[in-house]
């Protein structure tokens, strides 16, 4: 960051992923709060244009609040270093890898992380018969947000017929009952643990949606089991090559002790709205929104 008083910081918002309007939200959310925390503020949507507007706009810095393909897969991140920009978040490597639900898999197994039985599959072969055997999740292998999720039952009479959204290359993953816990890495420091308490799937309109969800923070678990899942999501955090703030998702099956616990993915660019997780971690050990957004910008650079 450059010495002036007060920072000019470009917020990336919106884009044109699947998940273009929740990134609206977090911009939004963002940008009010860095204002609030003294830095001169300037929203992006990230378009076509992107280039044009940062050199108009001459930031310090720039937050990456964009969510999906694009802003959040390694795309824009490359974009920045090539413009020399200072940045927050995860950079090229770790954002395309951890977008890739796969990689991410084959990254956690070489750092003994528990994960899911999954394959990747053809979405015509998905639709023609079970590719394992039910109850199983098919989902996009490089989307977030529960963005094109599917749940197939073990009563389920066939498989499952995929919208017209849904990439010609699917995951389908064994599904894993039990508890859905989430915990945040901020740089090398672990936040607590919470427990997402739905009527069902976390699903989209549960992870975004006013009372769509309630959230337990700090978790009330075994100590033990709160301990597991911090460690898990920094040796997730630290296996991918992320920085800034992280979030690990994960699943715990009660009965089955700490051999229950299953890591499900990790965001690189976990949501900052109202109703987001990360920011509700970081306020349950003293840091406000604004502080939390403050110590991303600081936290900013070029290469990453």
């Amino acid at each position: 960051m450059s010495s002036r008083a007060l920072p000019k910081v470009a917020v990336l918002l919106g884009g044109p992923s699947a998940e273009r309007e929740v990134s609206l939200v977090s911009g939004r959310e963002c940008a009010a709060a860095l204002r609030g925390e003294g830095f001169e503020v300037v929203e992006i949507d990230a378009g076509q244009d992107l280039v044009e507007r940062l050199s108009e706009v001459q930031p310090d810095v720039v937050f990456n609040a964009l969510h999906g393909r694009w802003g959040e897969d390694g795309c824009v991140q490359g974009l920045l270093e090539w413009l020399r920009l200072p940045y927050t978040h995860s950079g090229v490597m770790a954002s395309s890898m951890a977008m890739d639900k796969e990689r991410t898999k084959e990254i956690y197994r070489a750092a003994g992380l528990p994960v899911a039985e999954s394959v990747l599959a053809d979405r015509d072969a998905v639709e023609r018969d079970h590719v394992m055997a039910p109850p199983y999740v098919v989902k996009p292998y490089n989307e977030g947000s529960s963005v094109g999720i599917y749940i197939v039952h073990e009563a389920a009479n066939g498989p499952p017929i995929l919208s017209e959204e849904m990439p010609q290359t699917v995951m389908v993953e064994g599904y894993v009952t039990g508890r859905e816990l989430t915990c945040t890495v901020m740089g090398d420091r672990v936040l607590p643990v919470t427990d997402i308490i739905t009527d069902g799937w976390y699903d989209y309109e549960a992870k975004y949606a006013a009372g769509g969800s309630r959230h337990v923070c700090p978790a009330e678990l075994p100590d033990e089991i709160t301990k597991a899942c911090q460690d898990y999501a920094l040796r997730a955090h630290q296996a991918l090559g992320c920085k800034g703030i992280s979030r690990t998702d994960f699943r715990w099956d009660e009965a089955k002790g700490l051999d229950g616990i299953v890591l499900l993915e990790t965001n690189t660019q976990p949501g900052m709205t109202p109703t987001s997780l990360s920011p509700e971690q970081a306020q349950a050990v003293g840091l406000s929104f604004g502080q939390l957004c403050a110590w991303l910008v600081e936290d900013a650079s070029c290469v990453r």
